[in-house]
């Protein structure tokens, strides 16, 4: 089972608690993944600053192989975070940095390592939207977060990326049950092959072909104390995808329902788990200015 995050990488810094924790949706998910038991690998471009060494220097202690990554001249991308009764809420940033500003070009060698892969994730905050077709060329699954701007569900984003994505997650949160499913219904509709929901506290939804899958969240524990609810949504995406990946899911052999199934419930866990952590995955330091 190997998988690859390919794509954003930022420092997450808690104004309130004035840490920086190493995150970003496509480093989440493989250091998610490689916890979960996955052979997980990170393919990106880190800034040359500090904040960049200390990245690449957390993820090299947990063990995630950044063998294909590049260093490029400029700043690393920064997420203002503050924890609102548990919850995190984004303050501004940078845009993504050099990560963003001037991502990874694939060429002949890169398709060949991603091809050694099962599955790839990559999202909205990694521009690398012109990319996932030379992805999906490789074999591998593609997996793709569009978050929950309103932009990047519009016909315009979604017509020339969806046919390319084996699975696309969606943060619908602020919407009904009824209005996820809608989405979730443009997205297959625009050609994907499964489309997943997260909704918080409500659960999550999944649209394969024409069935949609319900699942409730997993309930907190009243003895544990929350930390934040930083990639939760990320979580739950990573012990998905590697519950249908242990029963067989590759590109060619759709999931089964009973899979499915229990995928969502290994996510919902996992998810639940997360609001314990510190940060997306702890491994913080103090801010820069507060050292």
């Amino acid at each position: 089972m190997k998988v690859l995050g390919f794509g954003d990488n930022v420092i997450d810094r808690f104004i309130d608690r004035k840490i920086d924790y190493p995150g970003g949706n496509c480093v989440n998910f493989a250091v998610f993944a490689r916890e979960l038991g996955a052979d997980a690998a990170y393919m990106g471009v880190f800034g040359s600053d500090d904040s960049g060494a200390f990245l690449r220097s957390e993820l090299a202690t947990l063990g995630l192989d950044t063998s294909r990554s590049i260093v490029r001249e400029g700043e690393t991308g920064i997420a203002m975070v503050e924890v609102v009764d548990g919850e995190r809420e984004f303050r501004g940033g940078n845009d993504g940095g050099v990560t963003v500003r001037e991502p990874i070009i694939l060429d002949e060698a890169d398709l060949a390592y991603v091809a050694g892969f099962d599955l790839v994730h990559s999202s909205v905050y990694s521009t690398t939207e012109s990319q996932l077709p030379r992805l999906a060329e490789t074999g591998a699954l593609v997996v793709y977060d569009l978050s929950s701007e309103e932009q990047f569900r519009s016909p315009d984003y979604l017509s020339p990326l969806a046919p390319h994505l084996d699975l696309v997650l969606l943060s619908c949160s602020d919407l009904s049950e009824q209005q996820t499913a809608e989405t979730l219904r443009s997205v297959l509709a625009a050609g994907a092959g499964m489309a997943l929901g997260t909704r918080g506290a409500a659960g999550a939804l999944l649209l394969h072909r024409s069935q949609l899958y319900r699942a409730a969240a997993a309930p907190l524990a009243d003895t544990r104390p929350v930390a934040d609810t930083m990639g939760c949504g990320d979580a739950l995406l990573a012990a998905f995808v590697c519950s249908l990946l242990e029963s067989g899911w590759r590109k060619g052999v759709p999931p089964t329902p009973s899979a499915i199934e229990a995928a969502l419930a290994a996510g919902s866990a996992f998810a639940a788990e997360q609001c314990y952590v510190y940060g997306a995955f702890g491994h913080g330091r103090p801010t820069p200015q507060t050292r």
